[in-house]
Parts: structure tokens; C-alpha cells; sequence
């Protein structure tokens, strides 16, 4: 392996992800719900930005100047791309951390996000992060990380040890890392099937591995088989993070501040009897056994007055991302599925499907001479954001200045889906950030910037470029043989796409 991957697996590229974790809006609603002063991102970088989806949606959709380092080349080379054709002006670079964190062409920033990553790198790496952060974030500013969890990953780690073991000692270089990969998870059903005793200890990793063997092989790489893969406790990381003059702000998981779906009464008397905040963390991680934290730390906690937390919360804007129709009123946490308060829920869906944007304010205006209270309305809009059905939204003039760039690099993911289905999400003004949209609504999308306007004209639209390339849909597992039934197929979803999806890309203003 070469030395410039420092032990990280370089060979096949990371997955066209997005996680909204980074958008620096969410940092507005959560951290008001915890009663926190949050910062205006002016600034903003991401570590380890992978294929660059995050950081190029952020930066198309905002008007934040965003910088960022990804050590991989080819990953770096399509992360500057989009951000080329955007004209975002995102400043992005192949530098390793410790080359990135000594450039002198790099401002202070409001805002810092790491996803993921921590796990996967050196102490030496994350030691850079650290002093990175320590010299670059303003005072005021947030950094977003998130990290492999102990207890959570406790039992499973001798099994990845193992996989990893088996890939470096048992592959063979020719075979490519996926074949490797293959054979190792082969290698550990066939271990389990002679009923170890640690497999009997541990009676739930079989059905963790048959879940790991599902999973994408781009993913897999880079989430178990870098030589680095260190997963640590709450305590470990606020140990790690105090050089920088960091303390927790808070879970940036909009479900975890919501204690009724994730503790039982006898769990949330007992944490609640805890006096001590960071050591309530680390209890709490042993409570729902956390495998994955995604948390704020801020540098210069401020308090805000109850009535600051009151005002600022009513002025926040918001808007309905999914068709009402299709609104779930189930949500899971730790405890299990709960079911959603319909005599709360309802009135404010109803309210919200016309995905028109409304602010806080305006929805308790609307709620006036129901039973409806402001506390209830600020909860139930962050479990529907944590569900992924009500997202945060900028201000007009953002909205405005972003729209630009947002259409720039969404006409070229558009373009892109032509050939393939890697990356399904599109950039937002209204939003900040990405929002999912797959490979054929996006060719849907394509055919109505070149004329198309009935379902019909834009189902023939796409067929005519699947058939170019010798593609056919698949549906209920089966390839659908016939011109005509793949027509049909797509002429249904695309009807399917005018009356429900399309509505809502037009409120985001991505169509």
C-alpha cells in the first residue's frame, strides 16, 4: 500500500453520499432547542469531504464560503468539478489533514464538519484535527463531528478485527479489495456456521453480519477495512476535543432530544438524577448501547434567555418536503416504533401540504383557539425533521442569491443520471443543502428543461436513453423485457412524479 493513504483503503472510491448533518442550518434549530446561542456561518469546512456531494450542495445552496480537504485525488478531482460548474467558489484540495491545516490561504471559520472520519484515521491525523480546529474555529464557532460509539460497537469489533485480518492475510492483492472484501465476510458466515463461543456469547452477530453482507462494497471498504478503525467513548472524544477549548453542545440527531422514544420512565428518572452533564452522556450511550454519535461541540458555550429561546424559535422557517399523503406518523428510537399524537400532528401537517414555507410563529398563530401549544409545536417539528419530512429554510434573499448556483450544478447531476444512478440528490436554495431525488425523477426533471411536458413525452424521454445504453427497468426484482412494458413502467411513475414529487421540487425550487 502507498504511503500517502496512511493505512486508508485508497483503492476504490467512497460512495456519492450526502449527509445533511453538515448543513450548517440545522445548526439553528437544535441549537436552539437546547437553549443555545448559535453562530451566523459565514465560514465553513469540511474534513474528509469523500466524493465532495456534501460540500458542493452546501456551498451551491448558501451563500457560505465553504473550503475542504479530501487526501484522495480522484475523489478531490470530482468534488473540484462540481464545484467548477456550480461557480459555488467552494475551495476544495487533495491535501493530506497535516498538509491542509499549514495552508496560509485559509480563513478562520464559523463552522467545521468531520464526518465520520474520526474512526478511520491515525492518532497522529486526529491529533492535527484537533490543533486544526483549536487554531481555525472563531470563538463562537461549531464543529460537527460524528464517530464510531463505544459500547455500541463493544461486541462486533473482534468480528471487523477478524474480516480485516482475513483481507490482508488471506486475500490476494490481484483480486481487488471488493473480491477481498467477498471473501472475508464468506469467510465469517463460514466461521459461525461451527458455532464458535463467542459466536454463543454473543448470539446477535450472526444477524449483524448478514446485514453487513448487504450493504454497498464501497461502503464497506471504507467503513471497516481501513488499517485505522478506532470507535471510542463520549469520554474519549470530550478528552480528545479539550485542546481545542471545545465543550458538548449537543446530539446534532434531531431524535435524540426527544427522551420519549428513546428511554423508558425508570431510564430517564435514572439519567435525570445524574448532576453531572458530560457523564450523563456517557451513561446514556450505555443506555441505548450507541454505535454512531453525530454530535455539536462549540467553542464558547452561550446561554440564551428564555425569551431570546422564544422569540428566535418562532422566527424559525420551515417547509414540508414529502407529499401529505405519504406523511409517516411513526418514528423509531430506541425504545421502538412510537406512534405520533395525530390530534397534534394532523392540524399541523394540514397547515404545512401546501409546502409553502412558514415560520414557527405563523404556525402558532394558526393553531390559535386549538389545544395546540407552542411546546408542542417545536417538538413535533423536530421529530418530523428528524424523520426527514419537514427541513429548515433559508432566508429569501439567500434563497435568491443561491438559485443560481443551485441550477448549474443540478442541470449537470441531471445530465449525469443519464449514464448512471451514483448520485440522487439535488441542491436546494430553499433548503441549503441536498435533497433526495433518484436517477429517473432526475431524467423526469431532464426531459421538462428540453420541452417535455405531459408524463407520456418525458416516460418516452427516458426510455429512448435507457434503450441507447442497453438498460432496462427492473421491477420486483425482474427486468422487464419489452420496449412497451418498460414504457408503461415509466409512463406510471412518471404520472406518479407530476401529481406527488414534482409539486415539492417546485416549493424547493429545484424544478
Amino acid at each position: 500500500m502507498n504511503d500517502w493513504t496512511a493505512g486508508y483503503v485508497a483503492d476504490i472510491g467512497y460512495t456519492f453520499g450526502y449527509y445533511t448533518e453538515l448543513n450548517p442550518l440545522r445548526v439553528r434549530q437544535i441549537f436552539l432547542h437546547a437553549g443555545l446561542k448559535y453562530p451566523d456561518v459565514g465560514t465553513a469546512c469540511e474534513l474528509g469531504f469523500g466524493q465532495g456531494m456534501s460540500v458542493n450542495l452546501h456551498a451551491a445552496a448558501s451563500i457560505t464560503e465553504w473550503y475542504g480537504t479530501d487526501f484522495n485525488p480522484s475523489q478531490a478531482g470530482f468534488a473540484q468539478e462540481l464545484a467548477a460548474v456550480s461557480g459555488s467558489g467552494a475551495r476544495l484540495f487533495d491535501d493530506a489533514f497535516a498538509s491542509f491545516a499549514h495552508r496560509t490561504d485559509l480563513p478562520d471559520f464559523d463552522y467545521i464538519g468531520v464526518h465520520g472520519i474520526w474512526s478511520w484515521i491515525s492518532d497522529e491525523n486526529r491529533a492535527v484535527i484537533v490543533d486544526f480546529v483549536r487554531r481555525k474555529l472563531k470563538v463562537g464557532g461549531v464543529l460537527y463531528i460524528s464517530y464510531n460509539t463505544l459500547p455500541g460497537w463493544a461486541t462486533f469489533a473482534p468480528m471487523r478485527h477478524l474480516m480485516t485480518e482475513h483481507v490482508e492475510i488471506m486475500g490476494s492483492e490481484g483480486y481487488g479489495i471488493i473480491n477481498r472484501i467477498n471473501g472475508a465476510l464468506e469467510f465469517s458466515e463460514k466461521l459461525l456456521t461451527i458455532n464458535p463461543v463467542f459466536a454463543r456469547a454473543n448470539p446477535q452477530i450472526a444477524e449483524r453480519i448478514k446485514k453487513v453482507k448487504e450493504q454497498n462494497r464501497h461502503y464497506l471498504a471504507h467503513e471497516y477495512f481501513n488499517r485505522d478503525w478506532h470507535p471510542m467513548h463520549f469520554a474519549t472524544m470530550a478528552d480528545g476535543l479539550s485542546p481545542a477549548k471545545l465543550s458538548y453542545a449537543c446530539s446534532a440527531h434531531h431524535l435524540d432530544h426527544i427522551d420519549a422514544i428513546n428511554f423508558t420512565g425508570e431510564q430517564m428518572a435514572f439519567l435525570k438524577d445524574i448532576p453531572d452533564a458530560m457523564f450523563r452522556e456517557t451513561v446514556r450511550d450505555f443506555i441505548v448501547n450507541q454505535q454512531f454519535r453525530r454530535d455539536y461541540w462549540v467553542k464558547g458555550a452561550r446561554k440564551l434567555s428564555a425569551l431570546e429561546q422564544v422569540e428566535l424559535t418562532r422566527a424559525l422557517r420551515v417547509i414540508l418536503t414529502v407529499h401529505r399523503a405519504d406523511v409517516s406518523l411513526k418514528v423509531n428510537g430506541t425504545v421502538g416504533e412510537a406512534t405520533l399524537n395525530d390530534s397534534v400532528y394532523n392540524p399541523i401537517l394540514d397547515l404545512l401540504a401546501d409546502h409553502k414555507i412558514k415560520t414557527l410563529g405563523q404556525i402558532e398563530q394558526a393553531m390559535k383557539g386549538t389545544e395546540i401549544t407552542l411546546p408542542q409545536i417545536i417538538q413535533s417539528v423536530m421529530v418530523l425533521a428528524g424523520s426527514g419530512q419537514i427541513v429548515m429554510v433559508q432566508e429569501e434573499n439567500v434563497i435568491a442569491r443561491a438559485k443560481k448556483t443551485t441550477d448549474k450544478l443540478n442541470n449537470h447531476i441531471m445530465s449525469k443520471a443519464a449514464g448512471s444512478g451514483d448520485i440522487t440528490y439535488l441542491a436546494s436554495p430553499v433548503t441549503g443543502g441536498g435533497i433526495t431525488v433518484g436517477r429517473f425523477q432526475q431524467l423526469f426533471l431532464l426531459a421538462m428543461s428540453r420541452g417535455k411536458r405531459q408524463p407520456s413525452d418525458c416516460a418516452q424521454f427516458v426510455w429512448q436513453i435507457l434503450a441507447a445504453q442497453g438498460q432496462k427497468i427492473v421491477k420486483e426484482g425482474k427486468p422487464l423485457e419489452t420496449g412497451e412494458e418498460n414504457i408503461k413502467e415509466l409512463t406510471e411513475q412518471a404520472v406518479t412524479f407530476f401529481e406527488k414529487q414534482l409539486p415539492i421540487l417546485k416549493a424547493l425550487q429545484i424544478a
